[in-house]
């Protein structure tokens, strides 16, 4: 299948095309093929939101790669900033640079003002372990407190926290101290309620689980401001707010991991702004650099200053590479304003979303904010049986017809929305165009 030329994407032949299809075999001689299932498409420059691949295939892309790419696929004064520091230094460990201070300064000044300080990292587990890690040490007890289909790494602290089985199957015992509560998945409720009347029996059952489960040492709770993973599951409005005030009830520590929600991505800078959230900690990663591996966590002084010199460190957090890539997106999200932009963008998708999925037979969902929205494919809508097939089906034919999609879920059948912020109004329609032809063709 092949797509007429329309709008920017364009798919000429199959997938593979030859040389993609060449690079897949080489590639599949000498890397474990242990990552997720994607369209055969080999990447080979973007621009905005726009991916061409080596056959020469454009796409639009609804991945971002993996909402990394908020300001666009190599935006010019990112990437300027990258090679300007580059050609400088590439890394000096823990003794001090000019980017450094300068990626500290502009990081502080976009966070609340009770987030007064901040470190670096590489990645969002080594952020989320170092929240964990800064729980512990400051309550002086070692239980935390998470939810299903949390995720919030794959490295120890992090699968443990999370509350879905893929990251920690088969590895044995996980830390010790983990809680875990229902998170409010309405689409599929697990005490089997209506939204209506269910009032946010999660939260009275987080009760339940630390009386069920704790040994009576609560050092804090961590919790996602969405589920990214498990499906792009968004609370009711309130419950967040009233996730914080029993953290503050139990005298706890509130960590709000805000890897994949943060830099615009729901159409606030912060997700946390949605509900005036004041977390201690707070997890940052992907959209903090826009594609550069970095990451950092963001705590009250009170907090962090637990940590003594030398008690928290990294090898790559903090590089001068890297450091230059924050200051930039920074300034291209402020100067662009790419988190009001998110937010309009946002109802277009959300009004193209609601329409394509009254028509379709399969969408059963449709959930999101800003421009980040899952779409749950069900083979039925009554009976709400997942459809993960279909879900894979839908990432190749939406490829073939020249959109990139990705798929997560706690059943695999959630197709991930989260194109980069800058995709233009005519992009976004020709994006919900292919989507809703690829849905006909299933």
């Amino acid at each position: 299948m092949s797509t007429e030329k329309r709008g920017v994407a364009c798919v000429k032949g199959k997938l593979p095309g030859p040389r993609s299809k060449e690079l897949f075999a080489r590639w599949r001689q000498v890397e474990a093929q242990c990552a997720g299932y994607q369209a055969s498409v080999v990447w080979d420059q973007g621009r905005g939101a726009v991916v061409t691949d080596v056959d020469g295939n454009t796409f639009i892309d609804w991945t971002s790669g993996v909402l990394v790419t908020n300001v666009g696929h190599c935006h010019p004064r990112l990437v300027r900033a990258i090679q300007q520091a580059a050609e400088k230094l590439l890394n000096n460990y823990e003794c001090l640079n000019v980017p450094r201070v300068e990626a500290a300064e502009a990081l502080i000044s976009v966070l609340p003002p009770h987030l007064d300080k901040c470190f670096f990292f590489s990645t969002g587990s080594e952020a989320v372990e170092a929240a964990t890690r800064i729980m512990k040490r400051k309550s002086g007890h070692f239980e935390i407190v998470s939810f299903y289909g949390g995720f919030h790494g794959r490295t120890y602290a992090g699968l443990t926290a999370g509350g879905l089985p893929g990251p920690k199957k088969g590895y044995g015992p996980t830390i010790p101290g983990a809680i875990r509560a229902p998170f409010p998945y309405c689409y599929r409720c697990p005490f089997k309620s209506s939204p209506e009347a269910c009032g946010m029996m999660c939260l009275e059952f987080l009760d339940d689980s630390v009386r069920a489960n704790s040994t009576g040492s609560l050092a804090g709770l961590i919790v996602e401001p969405y589920l990214g993973a498990a499906g792009f599951i968004f609370p009711p409005e309130g419950w967040l707010k009233r996730v914080e005030a029993w953290a503050r009830s139990k005298g706890i520590l509130f960590t709000l991991d805000e890897v994949q929600s943060s830099y615009g991505r729901t159409g606030k800078f912060w997700a946390m702004e949605w509900e005036d959230l004041t977390p201690d900690l707070l997890a940052i990663g992907k959209g903090i650099g826009s594609s550069v591996p970095v990451s950092a966590i963001a705590a009250r002084g009170e907090v962090i200053g637990v940590l003594g010199p030398g008690e928290m460190s990294s090898t790559m957090g903090g590089n001068p590479v890297s450091s230059a890539a924050v200051v930039a997106v920074v300034e291209i999200m402020k100067e662009e304003k790419l988190a009001e932009r998110a937010l309009q963008m946002g109802r277009l998708f959300e009004r193209r979303l609601r329409a394509i999925q009254e028509s379709s037979l399969y969408l059963g969902d449709v959930r999101g904010r800003g421009l980040v929205f899952g779409l749950e494919l069900v083979k039925d809508k009554q009976t709400k049986e997942p459809a993960p097939d279909l879900t894979r089906k839908l990432i190749d034919v939406a490829a073939r017809n020249g959109l990139l999609i990705g798929s997560v879920g706690t059943f695999g059948n959630v197709i991930r929305v989260a194109p980069p912020l800058v995709i233009t109004e005519s992009e976004a329609e020709e994006s919900l165009d292919i989507l809703e032809r690829s849905l006909g063709q299933l």
